[in-house]
């Protein structure tokens, strides 16, 4: 992985690029999160990669080295609610908006995981597997895969008979087994649990 993609942007006038990623798009509980990242141009980080690739423990630490090293970065959610207003790729691209506009840099370009481009108010391209090609969208792929799974740590404690600590919140065995036995809690997804709510 190395900073290609970002100095093709460089190339071609954009100055400062962010890369932007999501974590919980498909886990039947909890918000969805994003995160967007500067990086200094040609920074390495040791051990940087896909946040799905990394253990928890490898996130952890890479997650404070890149809060330390970051030029600027943001991070923010869209809640349950929003997901089950708008859809879940609305809500996720809303998170994004709202994580690229909390950067207290401004950005020109995002660089942005997937094939499906957010309406940002600066311009955006998409990266296939942009996590495991571009250093920044990794970056941020680790802060919002972090972020988002302390916070169904937290979730775990208000909802204790989930055991949200141990899955996140995905359709796991265990979780659906939970789901079974306790019901939908406030912070699970409606929308995403219709065979089980036989709601339409």
């Amino acid at each position: 992985m190395d900073y290609t993609f970002e100095h093709q942007a460089h190339e071609q006038g954009f100055q400062i690029v962010c890369g932007v990623d999501e974590a919980g798009r498909g886990p039947l509980a909890g918000p969805v999160c994003a995160a967007a990242v500067i990086l200094p141009d040609g920074l390495v980080i040791e051990g940087l990669d896909d946040s799905k690739k990394l253990t928890e423990k490898k996130r952890d630490a890479l997650y404070d080295v890149i809060c330390e090293e970051a030029i600027s970065y943001g991070i923010a959610f869209a809640s349950v609610e929003e997901i089950e207003e708008m859809n879940i790729l609305q809500a996720t691209f809303l998170a994004m908006k709202r994580a690229v506009e909390s950067l207290n840099v401004k950005a020109d370009l995002a660089l942005v995981d997937g094939n499906q481009k957010p309406p940002l108010d600066i311009q955006a391209r998409t990266l296939v597997k942009g996590d495991a090609k571009s250093p920044s969208i990794a970056a941020a792929s680790i802060l919002a895969k972090v972020t988002r799974d302390r916070l169904m740590v937290e979730i775990a404690e208000q909802y204790p008979q989930y055991e949200f600590s141990k899955h996140k919140g995905y359709g796991t065995k265990l979780h659906y087994e939970k789901i079974m036995e306790h019901g939908i809690s406030p912070v699970h997804r409606r929308s995403f649990l219709k065979k089980i709510t036989g709601e339409k």
